[in-house]
Order: C-alpha cells, then sequence, then structure tokens
C-alpha cells in the first residue's frame, strides 16, 4: 500500500493514540494530507506548540455526535481510523446515555459520512472489554463493533470497507494504571484491586504499528486480535514500588478479574498467524471471494490474559516502565 497518496483522517486525533498514530505516519509513511479530528480546540493547540506542525497535517474541530461535520470534513478522505471515544470505565457507567452517544452513535456516524465520501478503508478501534461485556463501556464498543463489521453489506456494490482492531490495555494511554502507581509510590501506598487480577498489555507504538499494518490487508468485516503478552497486577505494581505497602480495595463497578480478547463461539470463525489472530466475519454478503491464509483454531480456545503462554517477565516490565519513570522524576524536578 502506497502510503503517500492517501488523505488519511483520524477521529480523537488529540488522543493519546491518535498523537503516536500522527507521529509515525509523518516519520515514516508520509500520507499526501492527515487530517486530525477531535473537539478539544486546547489540546489541538497543544499539539501544534509540541512540534505537530507538518504542512500535510489539518486540524478539524469536530465531534463524532455531528455527522455533518464528519461529511465535510472527510471530503477527499481515502483512509479513517476512527479512535474516538468515551472510554473510562467508571464514568460510562454512571453517564451511560452519553456513552452510547459517543461510542455507538458516533461510530454509526462515521460508517455514514464515510460511505457518503466515498472513502476506501475505515479501521475501528476497538477493546477487550468488547468480549462478553460485564459494563456498559463494553457493551457500547461490543455494539460498535457489530457496526462497522455488518456495515460493509450496507456498503455493498461501494469501494468502501470496514474493519475493526481490538486490543488490550495500552501502557502510557490517558488513565493507564503505570503513572497511577508511580504516583502512589511517593505516598508509600499503592491501592490494588484484586492480587489476582491479569491484563493484557502492550505499549502505544505496538498498538499505532498494529493499525496501520491491519489497514494494509484489510478486505472489510475483520476484527484483527494480536498476539500480546500478560501481566499480573500484582507483578507491575512490585516492579513500581517494591518496598511500598498494597491495600487491596476490590474490583471496581463493571471491571473483569481477567480479560478476553477472543471467546469460545468468536474461536469457531478465527484464524491463527503467527502475530495476530483475525476473526472472519459471519457472513461476506460483499464479497464472496475472501481469502484468509492462517490456521484454524482447535474447540474450546479461548484467548484471555490470564491463559496466555506468553508472560512479561520482570526485566521486560521494568523496560516498559521505564520511560514513565523518567517522566516521573523530570516532574518532580521541576516541581
Amino acid at each position: 500500500m502506497d502510503w503517500t497518496g492517501q488523505v488519511v483522517l483520524v477521529t480523537g486525533g488529540t488522543g493519546s493514540f491518535g498523537k503516536q498514530f500522527v507521529e509515525v505516519m509523518l516519520q515514516e509513511y508520509q500520507p499526501a494530507k492527515l487530517i486530525i479530528f477531535s473537539r478539544d480546540e486546547l489540546k489541538q493547540h497543544e499539539m501544534r506548540v509540541a512540534g505537530f506542525d507538518h504542512p500535510s497535517l489539518r486540524y478539524f474541530i469536530g465531534d463524532v455526535r455531528d455527522v455533518e461535520r464528519l461529511r465535510r470534513a472527510m471530503h477527499g478522505v481515502t483512509v479513517v481510523v476512527h479512535a474516538a471515544a468515551l472510554k473510562q470505565v467508571p464514568a460510562c457507567e454512571y453517564n451511560p446515555m452519553e456513552a452510547i452517544k459517543t461510542n455507538i452513535l458516533g461510530s454509526s456516524n462515521v460508517i455514514e459520512a464515510a460511505l457518503d465520501a466515498g472513502v476506501k478503508k475505515v479501521l475501528a478501534l476497538s477493546t477487550d472489554k468488547a468480549v462478553n461485556p460485564v459494563n456498559l463501556y463494553g457493551a457500547t464498543k461490543l455494539a460498535a463493533e457489530k457496526l462497522f463489521v455488518q456495515s460493509n453489506a450496507y456498503a455493498a456494490g461501494t469501494s468502501t470497507r470496514f474493519s475493526c482492531v481490538r486490543y488490550g490495555n495500552v501502557v502510557g494511554s490517558r488513565g493507564s494504571v503505570v503513572p497511577f502507581f508511580i504516583r502512589q509510590r511517593q505516598n508509600g501506598k499503592l491501592t490494588i484491586t484484586d492480587e489476582r487480577m491479569t491484563r493484557f498489555w502492550l505499549t502505544l507504538e505496538q498498538g499505532v504499528r498494529f493499525v496501520i499494518h491491519c489497514i494494509e490487508q484489510m478486505q472489510g468485516g475483520e476484527v484483527f486480535v494480536p498476539k500480546i503478552p500478560s501481566t499480573r497486577i500484582l507483578d507491575l505494581a512490585r516492579v513500581i514500588a517494591p518496598q511500598a505497602e498494597y491495600e487491596f480495595v476490590g474490583i471496581r463497578p463493571g471491571e473483569k478479574l481477567h480479560e478476553v480478547l477472543i471467546s469460545e463461539d468468536e474461536a469457531r470463525s478465527t484464524i491463527e498467524r503467527p502475530d495476530m489472530f483475525i476473526v472472519k466475519p459471519a457472513a461476506t454478503l460483499w464479497q464472496r471471494d475472501l481469502a484468509y491464509e492462517g490456521q484454524p483454531l482447535p474447540d474450546g480456545f479461548r484467548y484471555s490474559s490470564d491463559n496466555n503462554p506468553v508472560w512479561l517477565s520482570e526485566a521486560e516490565i521494568r523496560e516498559i516502565v521505564a520511560p514513565f519513570e523518567k517522566g516521573a522524576g523530570l516532574q518532580e524536578a521541576i516541581g
């Protein structure tokens, strides 16, 4: 795929994923135009001041709840990455209608605008919380996944294709536990929900590169799932603050003890590759000759953070945490 001729739009482009995506795109892929679509003018200003002022960059203020603004922003766009979402589990639990408006209706607006604008490829970011959801955030992301997959049938007869990427916790994203633990360490006590808790783990850069890789190979209707390591929350706490006192406060409303990226039911329509799993669409009315290279999964397969064959070692956790330790040290020096 030749990125130099592409016009790319990323919703939620001022978020943690969006900024990393823009950085990698500008440094390595040089698209003809890269549009940052977000609703926060301050964050857009801060991005410009931080050096995101490349001639190919465009900043659009807008909300995914506004389909007309999306239509205007997508004029001439060939690739859309949909990263905008309300993603904090407690906030979604206490503001359910707002989560629905952004995560479900906003996704529908992205689909409608992309179809109207003739966008070629649309890739939406999803989450492990969309699998067997126990909270409203996960339920909204599951609904969004279904919208994007089935919109390929809606788009039949056009060249627009929709797919999803589903992955786990991103180190350093908004609300990440790593900077939270580092801040708590100063007080000598870390609050941990449950000592048995496990999570999938990947860095922002890994997430961005996986998204780019999936855009290049998507045919429409797939849910791409990366093979990523797991970690125990208690192991993470011991690396960040080995001398601290740990207070176990219990699982918060809407949380899971372990996260799942592929359920047993989904596994029947999933293939495995060396670096990823691909959940194939159940029905491909939009294209009958779709073919995927990969191995079928065994009966009863379930990809969850507690049965993952790959776990982060203590050294690997230290390597991931190191950039945040440097940032915390700088803040302490300034403060």
